[in-house]
């Protein structure tokens, strides 16, 4: 079977960074392919503390690693091209961008989520510095400060519990008069004496000059405004997976994100995925380059099967 690549990665995010890595040392002929810029989410983040080896690194810093690595790799094709769609079906598959068409043997989506966004004042400004969307990714960087989580849901509801265990003071604000999360996880939530619940709450700006100092909530039934001192303010409404490039060719959940067996292989045969865009318990940085590295692992073991 005669292709231009024995794998094609679409992402470079740490999951689509590492699987390059992986697929090449494998032997693999290897396209990287990314229609805007390298790392993926870890661009917006301010700065991480919990990828081993770097006690305290910028988000910007550790990209320019990952991506300073992934060149080491000369054979490693590296080009900035938008895909526009794929055909996955058979032996040989197929990868349309706005520039080129690659056959390849195998295709790893790494084109992780988005988080959804309030839309409010101070949002974007703030971005990374004080206003966050993974109370699990930066919550230690705020021990003993006082934060916010905005949201209704389990992940919202998660964040509090964990944040209330390093932080003075947890508000978590939510639009409605009950929360969406499991009853039992909201209940043990609610036994906690340093979280301040504001229900029927929405936040109308987030303040601070260079970083984030307070968040102005309205009351929705009242419309009374009320201003949290807080350092940092984590927003979980959801997320949204970047999946719309195999909407339709690989099983997802009800959520759209795609399963995948052990090995990062979705139901069609040499096709795997990879980070944040995959159904998966835990979304961070170390776990993303963990299912690179299987997903760059899992093609390798594919394609000798060939």
């Amino acid at each position: 079977m005669q292709t231009d690549y024995d794998v094609i990665i679409v992402g470079s995010g740490p999951a689509g960074l590492t699987a390059a890595v992986y697929a090449d040392r494998a032997g693999l002929k290897t396209l990287l392919l990314e229609k805007m810029f390298v790392g993926g989410q870890v661009v917006n983040t301010y700065e991480v503390e919990n990828y081993p080896g770097f006690n305290r690194i910028l988000g910007t810093d550790l990209v320019a690693k990952f991506e300073e690595h992934v060149k080491s790799f000369p054979d490693i094709d590296f080009k900035r091209e938008e895909v526009v769609s794929l055909d996955i079906m058979g032996a040989t598959k197929t990868i349309t961008t706005k520039k080129n068409a690659y056959t390849t043997k195998t295709i790893i989506i790494a084109t992780g989520a988005t988080p959804s966004y309030l839309g409010v004042p101070g949002e974007e400004r703030l971005r990374g510095m004080g206003v966050s969307y993974c109370g699990t990714c930066d919550g230690a960087m705020y021990r003993d400060r006082n934060v916010v989580v905005v949201g209704g849901g389990n992940v919202a509801v998660e964040d509090a519990i964990f944040l209330s265990r390093i932080c003075n003071q947890v508000h978590i604000v939510h639009r409605r008069d009950a929360f969406r999360a499991d009853k039992r996880l909201a209940d043990n939530m609610l036994k906690i004496d340093n979280i301040v619940v504001h229900y029927d709450s929405v936040v109308e700006e987030i303040v601070g000059e260079r970083m984030t100092e307070s968040v102005t909530i309205k009351n929705v039934k009242t419309n009374d405004t009320t201003s949290l001192q807080a350092d940092c303010i984590f927003i979980a409404v959801g997320q949204t997976p970047n999946n719309k490039l195999v909407e339709g060719l690989v099983t997802t959940n009800d959520a759209g994100y795609i399963i995948t067996d052990k090995h990062m292989g979705t139901n069609v045969a040499g096709v795997f995925a990879a980070g944040d865009g995959r159904a998966n318990v835990l979304k961070q940085i170390v776990t993303a380059v963990s299912d690179g590295a299987v997903a760059g692992y899992g093609a390798s073991v594919y394609i000798a099967n060939l």
